[in-house]
């Protein structure tokens, strides 16, 4: 794992904080206020039967995505019910997602509240992973709070490595901090089944986004309290072309709203 002197880390981070960070300049600031769609007018080519309301018992739905979606016309998909959009930004400590910026700016002129993800990366030491993050993320006020995408990847070319959970959660907190003081708005964590349970992610605290496709949450993560809920990544919406992630908030309208103000960047 690649190591950077301290006091380099430390200078690269206070010129970042001072110029404001971000090479994607001038992206619009979402309307916190915006109104939300309660009528989610989704589809799913590999739906689940949840036994029960499932995921239709929450108001308010939205979406993630990445290059992968290709172009999405933002507009529509607002109208059939996405109320926010996990964009995806940067991962490791050179990988620039080529939609962000658009992705970002078409989310926030329809109305759709918009932030950033970091898928991170286990053989990239976690400074140079917030560097890079705040390199190419403005610090955009009214945006959702930044997230960290913890999950393993078996099919990176370049690194498989799994540390040990202290490893993890060490290294995890040192990004989330750095974060959390450049952006002001300590970080979301999304995290898999199999990397909470291995790596004991609830020892980190904060708020959760937890991907549970095949049960409910309350069932693959016993005890956890979350805000987001990924329940699909076969969802079919107006819009978007291609299978996408859906997910909801852990809310009613109002406390969508109250939630907005208070963890908007």
């Amino acid at each position: 794992m690649t190591r950077f002197p301290a006091i380099c880390a430390l200078s690269a981070l206070l010129a970042l904080a001072a110029c404001g960070g971000g090479r994607t300049v001038g992206l619009p600031s979402p309307d916190i206020g915006a109104a939300t769609v309660t009528r989610a007018d989704f589809g799913d080519s590999d739906p689940t039967d949840w036994g029960g309301p499932g995921p239709a018992a929450y108001a308010v739905h939205g979406i993630d995505l990445s290059k992968f979606q290709s172009r999405v016309d933002w507009r529509r998909a607002r109208a059939a019910g996405v109320n926010f959009a996990f964009i995806k930004a940067t991962e490791g400590g050179d990988r620039l997602d080529p939609y962000f910026a658009e992705n970002f700016r078409g989310a926030t002129e329809a109305g759709i509240a918009p932030g950033a993800y970091h898928f991170y990366y286990f053989c990239t030491d976690a400074e140079r992973q917030a560097r890079w993050f705040i390199e190419n993320v403005p610090r955009t006020p009214g945006a959702m709070p930044p997230v960290v995408d913890l999950e393993w990847n078996p099919f990176s070319p370049t690194c498989t490595y799994r540390p040990p959970a202290e490893e993890v959660r060490a290294e995890v907190t040192k990004f989330m901090d750095i974060i959390a003081r450049h952006y002001g708005q300590r970080p979301i964590i999304y995290t898999t089944p199999d990397f909470w349970e291995r790596n004991e992610i609830a020892r980190l605290g904060g708020e959760t986004w937890l991907r549970a496709v095949a049960e409910t949450p309350d069932k693959v993560y016993p005890g956890a309290r979350w805000t987001f809920w990924q329940y699909t990544g076969t969802g079919i919406i107006d819009g978007i072309a291609g299978p996408v992630d859906i997910n909801v908030f852990a809310g009613s309208p109002a406390e969508w709203r109250a939630w907005r103000a208070a963890r908007a960047i």
